[in-house]
């Protein structure tokens, strides 16, 4: 499947980044040795103005981008007749789903977040330590930013995703239901409410490096 213009802003990201690592100058940077990787997705809920906090356990990552392996809401009928089996391989959930700011369908984040360190910025010029501590006793996961950075700081505003469960029974929450007529979104606006579903937003961190322990 062909990606839409608006999806070069990914392939546009991969290379900006090393050229973002280098010519911000953060004191974290001076002092810390950084494996680069290929930029992974934080999915979070925390608050913009968060500078840390709990509830860690609620974020998923994705390890590839979800965009270039994802499935058009308008060719949903297509993947249920495929037995709901993406093109690339991963399976579809329609009591859990997720949508992109482009109208794709993609693979749901790895839940819970895993415990470590990882480099993250909004693909401009915005860069902090993420740091995300073991479960307690209780499930709960513990977070925080390096620098005084807010979650808003280091979110990258074109990226949008909305995770979508049913709002009653199982199997009532359809792609189907999805307007087309929306996408791509616009600056600022929100991923379309669905009829039968909750709708909740998450906030995107790119992480393009990990510390190397030294």
């Amino acid at each position: 499947m062909k990606n839409s213009d608006k999806l070069t802003r990914r392939q546009w990201l991969v290379s900006s980044l090393g050229v973002l690592a280098t010519a911000i100058g953060l004191p974290l940077f001076a002092q810390t040795k950084i494996r680069r990787v290929q930029p992974q997705y934080i999915a979070t809920l925390a608050p913009g103005n968060a500078m840390s906090g709990t509830g860690a356990e609620t974020w998923g990552l994705w390890r590839i981008d979800p965009g270039p392996i994802g499935v058009w809401l308008r060719f949903y009928q297509l993947l249920q007749k495929a037995g709901n089996i993406a093109p690339a391989g991963w399976r579809f959930d329609i009591n859990d789903w997720w949508l992109d700011e482009n109208g794709l369908i993609m693979k749901a984040p790895e839940f819970p977040m895993p415990a470590g360190k990882y480099y993250v910025t909004n693909g401009e010029d915005q860069i902090s330590l993420l740091t995300v501590e073991q479960p307690d006793n209780d499930g709960k996961q513990a977070w925080s930013l390096s620098d005084d950075k807010t979650i808003a700081n280091v979110t990258h505003g074109p990226c949008r995703s909305a995770r979508y469960t049913p709002t009653g029974a199982a199997g009532t929450c359809s792609p189907k239901n999805a307007s087309l007529e929306v996408f791509p979104l616009k600056p600022g606006e929100s991923p379309p409410l669905v009829s039968g579903c909750d709708r909740k937003e998450y906030a995107v961190l790119i992480v393009f490096g990990l510390p190397v322990e030294v």
